[in-house]
């Protein structure tokens, strides 16, 4: 299992990766793995701002669906379109092309509640 320490987590198992006031978010290894194969991502909040803990799309694997949660309180700026066509990426890359959503957040403070790699661990492995 893949977990990269530059990374934040939530435990909902999505990952957060902050770049100034811009955070990536996408589903963890872990996350993709208990899913299985991912046939369609839904994001329908492009625009929108949500707070945390609003659910911003959902993800839907062949025998499932699942919510997609914010990690941060923000404004949707971002979809990933290649997940379109191609949203097995999320299986294959997750941390990298299967990334979903892009944000602009403002309340910093709301870092402090996020899991670091180390914390996730211990989450998953139970």
């Amino acid at each position: 299992m893949n977990i990269p320490s530059e990374l934040k987590y939530t435990k909902d198992h999505e990952w957060i990766q902050i770049e100034g006031t811009i955070a990536t978010i996408g589903i963890t290894d872990f996350a993709q793995g208990e899913l299985g194969d991912i046939v369609y991502v839904d994001v329908d909040t492009l625009d929108d701002t949500l707070a945390e803990g609003e659910v911003f799309g959902s993800v839907e694997a062949v025998k499932t669906v699942s919510d997609l949660f914010m990690p941060l309180t923000g404004e949707v700026i971002e979809f990933n379109d290649a997940l379109e066509d191609d949203p097995e990426l999320v299986n294959s890359d997750p941390y990298n092309k299967g990334w979903m959503i892009k944000i602009k957040f403002t309340d910093n403070s709301q870092l402090e509640d996020l899991l670091d790699a180390a914390a996730y661990e211990s989450l998953v492995k139970g």
